[in-house]
């Protein structure tokens, strides 16, 4: 695991997974990382076990089948205690196929009281080139209030086929101006890529603090 943010008194818990082809310290999670931890966010990076032994052994393969990796995610919650003290509401969340799963795994009624929120970063609605195999099920099913951040050129949904799903609370859709999977723009739309990540940033940090204040209403 990595730990980023203040270890006791944080505002939140945010643990994040990684996407389904890159590891838990790449420039992109390691940027989202940093951004929330400045905000008085305690982040939390884990790596499923596929994930886990490429990083030991340098070979490429496939993610663990689903049951497994939210078989993970308990894992991980489980063991947070054993970081220091969790003094924290916990959200859960992170890039594609990390988030989907956090949000499969948070629309079990069983975990619901462990988790105070769900932030997807790039949801993967469906496989590039095949919209109509859609993965809206923990969608329609969540009960935590939850963050889609998406970019606009995003070829896992675009946003006249999100528009069509009609998705609606708990769960938001926010999206990220002219980005692509990893929110990276365009260099002719006049916007960076830093520019797009502080974006992402502002808007996790704004969606743990909305929840928060909502909480205590």
């Amino acid at each position: 695991m990595l730990i980023d943010g203040p270890k006791a008194h944080a505002r939140a818990t945010v643990v994040l997974a990684h996407g389904a082809g890159a590891p838990m310290d790449t420039p992109y999670m390691t940027t989202i990382a940093a951004g929330l931890a400045a905000a008085h966010l305690r982040v939390v990076r884990f790596e499923f076990a596929y994930m886990a032994r490429r990083r030991e052994d340098g070979k490429r393969r496939g993610p663990d089948r689903m049951p497994v990796l939210l078989q993970r995610w308990t894992e991980v919650l489980d063991g947070l205690d054993a970081l220091g003290p969790m003094d924290a509401p916990v959200f859960i969340g992170g890039k594609s196929m990390g988030g989907r799963s956090a949000a499969i795994y948070a629309a079990d009624p069983d975990n619901q009281d462990r988790i105070s929120g769900v932030v997807c970063l790039g949801y993967p609605f469906h496989p590039p080139g095949n919209p109509e195999k859609t993965r809206l099920e923990p969608l329609r099913d969540a009960v935590e209030p939850t963050l889609i951040l998406h970019g606009e050129r995003d070829p896992f949904g675009k946003p006249d086929e999100v528009a069509s799903y009609r998705i609606e609370p708990p769960v938001q859709v926010r999206w990220i101006l002219d980005g692509d999977h990893s929110f990276v723009p365009r260099k002719r739309s006049g916007y960076t890529e830093d520019q797009t990540l502080d974006l992402a940033v502002t808007a996790v940090t704004d969606f743990v603090s909305d929840v928060l204040i909502g909480s205590r209403a």
